[in-house]
């Protein structure tokens, strides 16, 4: 194969050994989201680039280096979607869900696209679960998104997971603190990376975030913001925390933790595995309660997370095989049409039945239905039908019209 015909760099193929663990991992997270109350939503690939400049943040990496970006044919600038909670707040304001009764409660599940360097885990195209609360203020909120993400993880036996947990306090409260901090990195300016340096006035908080070995040092001596919470912050904070003690969630107080998105306020967590080495996030969020102000809308207090689908199938670092069909239909040879016809009753009366497209005889075809792990095999010949039960062994002839019954 020519290397131009190649999968782009940092994308890949989903092939039939590997979509039963996604299969699995999206159903459980419909099943858990859903029963708690949160309906389905899908947004479009693709935004005008403005929700994300000025939802997610000028300075991010994602806006600054990660995001594609381009024309259409009206001129206009548009961004394949880098993370799912921007296009959520519009779809919000632009059908009048604040019209609803508050808060609403959504989930999604879909690709989201980062021009990022490919690694284990970090894939420029990958795919997300999500939910977001829309409408409340209350540590309730906070602390059921975290216990279902927690249960959610628990339920697909992702192993040595570790929830990180935070506070970043509200934006008017975290003025002073940021000044603060950027009086601090000043004084030690020579020992930061260029790239942390030049986004002291712009972000100093995702000084946190670098891996420079020096800055690191320098922040391991940094002023933080749960030090400097206000009263109704650390409340807030407080109430979050009691009610994961009293539903028995295990956390690591982080004050480091900042996340990678201007939007975020108050909680902030992150769940990290560690069978993922470097890429140990899996999952997470907080609250963002100015996203839907900056886009124009009401106050509107607002929390959430995503799930990295990829991350959890490395963490499981296993296949799961699509499941046999409950009957395979042999045929010799001259029988082949009725074949189909029956693989096609079987089918409308709800039953998983395959037969064999590639000509093979007889032989070869019990070994097609052994290789696709059928229950049974259903073998048409010499004017007989035979069911054969490929576990057992064991076989008997049947009168074909009544095989959906027989197996049902």
């Amino acid at each position: 194969m020519s290397e131009k015909f190649k999968a782009p760099r940092g994308t890949f193929d989903v092939l039939p050994e590997q979509e039963p663990l996604r299969a699995r991992i999206e159903q459980l997270s419909r099943q858990m989201l859903e029963r708690a109350g949160y309906g389905r939503i899908d947004t479009p690939a693709f935004e005008v680039t403005e929700l994300f400049a000025r939802g997610v943040g000028e300075s991010t990496d994602i806006v600054q280096k990660q995001m594609f970006t381009f024309e259409d044919q009206g001129g206009r600038s548009l961004t394949l979607r880098p993370e799912g909670t921007a296009p959520i707040c519009r779809a919000y304001l632009e059908h009048g869900m604040q019209k609803l009764a508050q808060p609403v409660k959504l989930w999604y599940s879909g690709p989201f696209f980062r021009h990022e360097r490919p690694q284990a885990g970090r894939f420029r195209q990958f795919s997300q679960i999500g939910a977001e609360v829309i409408g409340s203020d209350s540590p309730l909120v906070d602390a059921e998104l975290i216990l279902l993400l927690s249960d959610l993880l628990s339920n697909l036996a992702v192993p040595g997971v570790r929830l990180r947990l935070g506070s970043l306090g509200t934006p008017g409260a975290r003025a002073a603190y940021l000044d603060e901090l950027r009086g601090y990195l000043r004084s030690r300016e020579a020992e930061l990376s260029d790239e942390v340096r030049n986004r002291i006035e712009a972000n100093p908080l995702r000084a946190f975030d670098a891996d420079d070995e020096g800055t690191r040092r320098v922040m391991d001596e940094a002023p933080t913001m749960l030090e400097r919470l206000d009263q109704a912050d650390a409340e807030h904070f407080d109430a979050v925390r009691e009610l994961l003690d009293r539903n028995g969630v295990e956390y690591h107080l982080d004050p480091t933790l900042v996340r990678g998105l201007d939007y975020y306020t108050r909680t902030v967590f992150e769940f990290e595995c560690e069978q993922l080495g470097a890429q140990s996030g899996i999952g997470g969020g907080g609250r963002y309660d100015g996203l839907i102000e900056q886009l124009g809308g009401p106050a509107t207090p607002a929390a959430g997370w995503a799930l990295g689908v990829e991350r959890v199938a490395l963490a499981l670092g296993q296949q799961e095989s699509p499941p046999g069909a409950d009957v395979f239909v042999v045929a010799a040879e001259g029988g082949r049409e009725g074949a189909l016809a029956l693989v096609t009753e079987l089918r409308r009366a709800g039953l998983t039945a395959d037969l064999d497209l590639g000509g093979r005889a007889v032989k070869g075809q019990m070994k097609q239905a052994d290789r696709a792990g059928a229950r049974y095999a259903l073998i048409l010949a010499e004017g007989k039908a035979t069911l054969r039960d490929m576990g057992s062994g064991e076989e008997h002839e049947v009168d074909p019209a009544r095989v959906a019954e027989e197996l049902a």
